[in-house]
C-alpha cells in the first residue's frame, strides 16, 4: 500500500485541476511533485520536471477540460518529459477524457478523435491510463496499454441514497436511449425503478418531443448522465418528467461542463438541484448557481492509484 514515506511513487499535476490533484495527494498522504509549467510567447507549452523520477512510478493527474487543446498538449509534453527521465512507469490519470463524444464515424469523412487522443497518449510514452466515466465504453479498446475505467457514478449513487433517507419514493431516469445502461446500474444499487426519456425529432427543424417510458407520477425523479454540456436535453427532460407527474426532478452527472447557456437554463428550469463531481473545475457562473452542487471524486481516484500501486484489484472498488 502507499505509505506517507513511500519514495517509489511520484504524483504530478498539470494546470487543469490542481484542487482535485491536491485532494488525491492528501488522501494518499503524499506531496505533489514539483513541475514548472509555462508558455513561450507564441503559446507553445513548456514543461520542466523539477525533481528526480528515476525508477519511480509516476502518476500525472490532468483533466482534459477547457481549454481542451491546451490541456491535452500539456499532458502529452509532461509525459514526454517524464519518458526521458527514466521512471519505472508513467500513468496518465484523466478524470475527464475530452473528445470522447467523437468515438465513431457517424457520417462519411468524420474523424474518430477519441482514438486520435488515445494514439497521441500512447505515442507520448504512457504505460497506463486511468479515466473516469468515459462517454463511450468502446474507447477502452482504442488503447493498447492498460486502461483503468473508474466510475464517478459511485459517488453520485451514494448521494442518491442519502437523499432517499428522507423520501424513498424515487425513480431513476435515463435522459436518452444511450444512457439506459448507466441508469439501470444506478437504479439497481439504490433499489428504485427505472424510467427512460424517448427523445424524437418528428422532422427537420421541428423541436424534439419527449416521451416518458415508465411510471414517474408522484415520485421524485433522479436523472443520471455522464456529462452536462449545454443542458438543453437535461432541462427538456426535466420539463417532460414534471408534465408526467413527477413531484421533483434532480439531476446527477459526473462531468459538469456547463458550456454556453447551460447555467442560465438550469437556473430557470424545473430542476431542483444538479449534482456533479469535481472532475472539472466549475466556471464562476456555475459556482454562483445555487442549484449546482459539487461532490468530490478525490477519494475514489486516490484509492484507485493506491490499488494499482499495490497490484490489487481496481474493479473491486466499484463492485
Amino acid at each position: 500500500m502507499v505509505e506517507p514515506t513511500d519514495n517509489s511513487i511520484t504524483l504530478l499535476t498539470g494546470s487543469a485541476n490542481p484542487a482535485l490533484a491536491n485532494e488525491v495527494a492528501s488522501y494518499l498522504s503524499l506531496p505533489l511533485g514539483n513541475v514548472k509549467l509555462g508558455r513561450f510567447a507564441d503559446g507553445e507549452v513548456h514543461v520542466l520536471i523539477e525533481e528526480s523520477v528515476r525508477g519511480k512510478d509516476v502518476y500525472v493527474i490532468q483533466s482534459l477540460s477547457r481549454p481542451v487543446n491546451d490541456h491535452v498538449m500539456e499532458l502529452l509534453v509532461m509525459i514526454d518529459a517524464l519518458k526521458r527521465s527514466s521512471p519505472r512507469s508513467i500513468t496518465a490519470v484523466i478524470p475527464y477524457y475530452a473528445y470522447a463524444r467523437q468515438d465513431r464515424q457517424d457520417r462519411p469523412r468524420a474523424p474518430i478523435t477519441a482514438r486520435l487522443v488515445a494514439d497521441l497518449l500512447m505515442a507520448s510514452g504512457v504505460h497506463r491510463v486511468m479515466a473516469m466515466d468515459l462517454h463511450a465504453a468502446q474507447i477502452q479498446g482504442f488503447f493498447s496499454t492498460p486502461l483503468e475505467h473508474l466510475y464517478g457514478t459511485r459517488v453520485l449513487v451514494d448521494e442518491m441514497r442519502a437523499l432517499m433517507e428522507t423520501d424513498s419514493d424515487v425513480v431513476v431516469v435515463a435522459p436518452d436511449a444511450g444512457g439506459v445502461e448507466r441508469a439501470r446500474w444506478a437504479s439497481t444499487r439504490v433499489g428504485a425503478p427505472l424510467a427512460i426519456i424517448d427523445k424524437r425529432r418528428p422532422r427537420p427543424n421541428v423541436s424534439e418531443v419527449m416521451h416518458v417510458i415508465g411510471d414517474v407520477a408522484g415520485k421524485r425523479a433522479f436523472i443520471i448522465d455522464d456529462m452536462i454540456d449545454t443542458a438543453g436535453t437535461l432541462c427538456s427532460a426535466a420539463k417532460a418528467l414534471k408534465a408526467n407527474g413527477a413531484t421533483e426532478v434532480l439531476a446527477f452527472a459526473t462531468h459538469g461542463l456547463f458550456n454556453g447557456p447551460a447555467v442560465e437554463r438550469i437556473a430557470t428550469s424545473d430542476l431542483s438541484a444538479v449534482y456533479v463531481t469535481n472532475t472539472i473545475p466549475l466556471q464562476s457562473s456555475a459556482e454562483q448557481c445555487d442549484r449546482i452542487r459539487v461532490l468530490t471524486v478525490g477519494r475514489t481516484i486516490g484509492e484507485a492509484i493506491k490499488r494499482v500501486h499495490a497490484e490489487q484489484s481496481v474493479s473491486a472498488l466499484f463492485s
